[in-house]
């Protein structure tokens, strides 16, 4: 019975040994290149900063004298400034769906994630991680970085920004009006202000389409008119 126990417990002990160590993720470190304010670059890899985000390059932001600045643009220089050219060692934690790695990274001795938060230079991601939410309502309080502007938070300008149709130009160069349109079956038709499909239709020069200053202009080019 013992030589039996015996056997058995070796047997366990082999195999609790012989498992597969559980997958660590990697561990990256390297010269830090600011892309954006919640963006780096270690070398040729691009990482996402896990539980943050910062607002768009072209989100602009309303001082309280009316003033309306380009907060994306100010927030870059700001973290390119402490940044650049730092050394960091960041961890894993995920590939987003840009296939950019998401990771925790560590610079200056403290962790980037918490440092841009607390100075109101990025949001806190609550839809990914809720360890910034009280840092963002403290540097908010304060009033540091983009808190002392008006602006959207960054998830909300991409969803409004997504959302706004997309100007269309008005008239071609030199003012001409009279629209060019190539058809799906290759049929080359103008339209001229107050027809029928004249607002929606779209000029595309990479189609070949283009723009006319007179309906004789059109004609010469090949174009003919539209029926309504």
């Amino acid at each position: 019975m013992k030589a039996i126990l015996h056997s058995c417990f070796a047997a366990a002990l082999v195999a609790v040994f012989t498992q597969p160590a559980a997958a660590v993720e990697p561990r990256l470190t390297g010269e830090i290149r600011v892309i954006d304010g919640d963006t780096i670059a270690l070398g040729e890899t691009r990482i996402r900063l896990f539980g943050i985000d910062a607002v768009e390059g072209d989100q602009p932001c309303r001082a309280s004298d009316g003033r309306v600045l380009n907060c994306g643009a100010w927030v870059t220089a700001q973290v390119r400034a402490t940044y650049d050219g730092q050394r960091a060692d960041c961890q894993r934690v995920d590939t987003d769906r840009y296939g950019r790695i998401v990771a925790r990274c560590a610079a200056l001795g403290q962790d980037m994630g918490q440092a841009l938060v607390a100075a109101g230079l990025a949001f806190s991601y609550a839809r990914y991680s809720r360890a910034y939410v009280a840092t963002e309502a403290a540097a908010k309080r304060a009033g540091r970085g983009v808190h002392a502007y008006e602006t959207q938070r960054p998830d909300a300008y991409r969803k409004a920004s997504k959302a706004a149709p997309k100007p269309v130009a008005s008239s071609g160069p030199g003012g001409c009006v009279i629209k060019g349109n190539v058809s799906s079956k290759g049929t080359r038709i103008f339209h001229v202000p107050g027809q029928h499909d004249y607002d929606r239709t779209v000029i595309r020069t990479d189609k070949g389409e283009r723009w006319f200053c007179s309906a004789a202009q059109a004609r010469a080019a090949g174009w003919r008119a539209a029926k309504r």
